[in-house]
């Protein structure tokens, strides 16, 4: 009998030994996937032509813009992902809390540029696809959409989605670490002039951080935590981790694209003004070199389109027990909208331009409730929000609303002047 409960007692031991483990090995993979999904969401076909023009214009400089942007991002990305975190709640029931009816305004303003961008994603899908294997650029869309679709239609759609962000983010970086090592750039004139500027644009620092941490962006990893199970402050270390491990996802595909233009640029080549990204792949390696192009534009459109619609939606779960229910559904309307405006009417130029504006000012918006509901006990408990991150915090918002302000003034001037 005390054999059998000795043998009993350490199966049962064996068991949550390999219970804890395989919590562990989740947590890890969620905390992975978390990373993967802000840095992918990121990295659009926005993102690869901001880079490629950018660099164009500043040369080896764009690595001061790069280095900048990258402690912008991760103040605002701990920040935010780490009250996220702490309180237990999305980003706009922690903006409700802060003021009633504040988290509907919040909401809107990112379930509607996350629309209008997702237009955007989808078009970069389809022109990927055709780079990549000849496809029109509207079936390519058509094609790209339902592949997003198909993870949403899954059971499992957070796992899956955080498996094809690890993935696309993966091919991302090393067939552009590849580009780069091919285009042979003045790599110590790059690393000078990054602690060293010989020319400072601020213009394409807003543009950047708008670009990496702006609308439903900042959100994203924070909220597919949150819908993972990973909260509370026992958490926050890892969700610290994790959030600046997006912001070196990202910074390390923006750097290798710098650079393989910057060897591009050192070379006197001339970059095709109509698809800046895909002629320097192309100068770089020839006809592979714009297949290459293409996936990596199909990777980043398509993780984008995964990301936008999932994080914008998130947004409003928590507005009707309908919605919460048939979120993965809601998704999958979302991306159904997305792909037939583009298929019917194409991109919206105005629509896009006003919008982009108004997204640069969701970031300081959005900071500012976070940073006031860090300080708020019915809120964040017993949590005490490290002061450095505050004062960085502030630093971030101030800088970020006035530059958006001005930027939002040039954009509305050009479209109505």
């Amino acid at each position: 009998m005390e054999a059998n409960k000795i043998k009993v007692s350490k199966e049962e031991l064996e068991q949550k030994k390999k219970n804890k483990f395989a919590k562990k090995t989740a947590s890890k993979s969620v905390l992975l996937g978390a990373a993967f999904l802000m840095a992918t969401s990121s990295i659009g076909p926005g993102f690869l032509t901001q880079t490629t023009i950018f660099t164009q214009q500043l040369a080896a400089s764009f690595g001061f813009v790069i280095l900048i942007s990258l402690i912008l991002d991760i103040v605002a990305q701990v920040n935010v992902w780490r009250i996220i975190a702490v309180s237990g709640l999305r980003g706009q029931e922690i903006a409700n809390k802060v003021l009633p009816g504040l988290g509907v305004v919040l909401a809107i303003m990112i379930v509607i540029g996350g629309l209008a961008f997702n237009i955007g994603n989808v078009a970069g899908a389809g022109l990927g696809l055709n780079a990549m294997i000849g496809l029109d650029p509207i079936t390519g869309a058509v094609v790209s959409a339902l592949f997003a679709i198909f993870i949403f239609v899954y059971k499992e759609a957070g796992k899956v989605m955080d498996k094809v962000a690890q993935i696309a983010g993966g091919i991302m970086i090393l067939l552009m670490v590849f580009v780069a090592f091919k285009t042979s750039p003045p790599v110590g004139e790059a690393i000078a002039s990054t602690f060293m500027p010989q020319e400072i644009s601020w213009f394409a620092i807003v543009t950047l951080v708008g670009g990496s941490v702006g609308g439903y962006i900042m959100f994203a990893g924070g909220h597919r935590l949150l819908d993972a199970g990973i909260k509370g402050q026992e958490s926050l270390p890892e969700v610290t981790k994790s959030s600046v491990t997006g912001i070196l996802i990202t910074g390390v595909m923006r750097i290798a694209l710098f650079l393989a233009v910057l060897g591009v640029v050192s070379q006197g080549l001339a970059i095709d003004p109509e698809n800046p990204p895909a002629s320097v792949f192309q100068l770089a390696a020839g006809d592979i070199g714009y297949r290459m192009f293409g996936m990596i534009m199909w990777a980043a459109a398509i993780t984008s389109v995964v990301g936008a619609a999932y994080t914008s939606v998130s947004f409003i779960r928590s507005f009707h027990p309908k919605i919460e229910k048939y979120h993965n559904w809601v998704i999958i309307a979302f991306i159904i909208v997305s792909t037939t405006t583009f298929a019917f009417i194409g991109q919206p130029v105005n629509v896009l331009i006003i919008v982009g504006a108004l997204n640069a000012l969701i970031l300081p918006l959005a900071l500012s409730i976070i940073l006031i509901a860090a300080h708020k006990k019915d809120i964040v408990g017993t949590y005490k929000h490290p002061r450095w991150l505050t004062v960085t915090g502030i630093i971030v918002i101030v800088l970020m609303g006035y530059l958006s302000v001005i930027t939002l003034t040039e954009q509305m001037q050009k479209l109505f002047g």
